[in-house]
């Protein structure tokens, strides 16, 4: 037997292999297809204040080893999460962690201490970083301060576990890592996807009405492993890696970087079992490299001699 529970701040999870707001639903979607009481958590598409439309069509776009998107937070709103998806999550035995946006910080302050009275919802991961919508999102995600401002907000309302969800699209993750604990953070998520486009040169024209959208899949695993193991050198506070995984190896990799746990995202589209085929294939890891806890995985990786020369400049 291996033990699989991580601690996310005050959180306990079951196992480290979660899912990925805005590509599960909110998990009861896929009951159908497995059972999520299996997952360590599921992280919900996004709530906002407001009833959301999103973004026109098309907004999602097939790329070499990814995809597009700019879906656009679309969404009922937080008062109807509470009344309509909230009661029906209860009933399964899992831990569901509420993605919180917003285009203002009053927005994202509401929604978070709404959230706060739900006792089902142990957490939320405030999502500081879309890149798919015009106001809010990326615009705190990309700057330091109002970052800083955002999650210290919701920490006054917010008393249980704040995890931000941070953006690959700066100079420099360690900083904004550095930003997110300073300001209270309980826990970072990263990455979110990477700002990207795509034209059709029949037609001369963008594929995506927005012209931009987020990049996720395999194509982004490398850049997101290096933004985990610079995150993670740079705070103390828990790192949940997120970018590409779409295999047992892929998740191992990130714990190896440094990651308590992570984030199946874009997979899922592709196989809605992914998840506990990732679980499985980690416990078969553990038990073949004697491995008594998943913890002990974690940040667990030999660096080449003379590593030290090349360190990056940003730790």
């Amino acid at each position: 037997m291996v033990d699989m529970q991580v601690n996310i701040g005050k959180l306990v999870l079951k196992n480290p292999v979660t899912t990925a707001s805005g590509c599960f639903g909110y998990g009861s979607e896929y009951t159908d297809f497995m059972d999520i009481s299996r997952l360590g958590a599921v992280f919900t598409k996004a709530v906002t204040g407001e009833n959301r439309e999103g973004n026109p069509a098309p907004r999602m776009a097939e790329t070499p080893s990814g995809m597009l998107n700019s879906v656009g937070l679309q969404n009922k709103g937080v008062d109807y999460f509470i009344e309509h998806i909230y009661p029906v999550l209860r009933q399964y035995d899992t831990v569901f962690i509420a993605n919180v946006s917003g285009s203002t910080l009053d927005e994202y302050v509401e929604v978070a201490g709404k959230i706060n009275d739900l006792s089902g919802i142990p957490a939320i991961e405030l999502n500081i970083s879309c890149p798919n919508v015009k106001k809010g999102g990326m615009v705190f995600g990309t700057n330091r301060q109002s970052a800083a401002e955002v999650v210290k907000a919701v920490r006054k309302v917010y008393d249980k576990t704040l995890i931000i969800k941070l953006s690959p699209n700066v100079a420099s993750i360690p900083d904004f890592a550095k930003t997110a604990e300073g300001a209270g953070a309980d826990a970072i998520s990263l990455i979110n996807t990477l700002l990207a486009m795509a034209i059709d040169a029949e037609k001369r024209k963008p594929v995506l009405a927005t012209v931009t959208g987020g990049l996720s899949g395999p194509a982004v695993k490398p850049v997101a492993l290096r933004m985990v193991w610079e995150a993670y050198h740079s705070v103390s506070i828990p790192v949940i890696g997120i970018g590409g995984i779409s295999n047992a190896t892929d998740a191992i990799e990130f714990l190896l970087a440094g990651a308590t746990a992570i984030q199946v995202g874009t997979a899922n589209f592709i196989d809605p079992q992914v998840s506990v085929k990732i679980l499985e294939g980690l416990k078969e890891y553990m038990e073949r490299h004697h491995f008594s806890s998943v913890s002990q995985i974690t940040g667990n990786l030999e660096m080449p001699e003379g590593f030290e020369r090349f360190r990056p400049k940003t730790f």
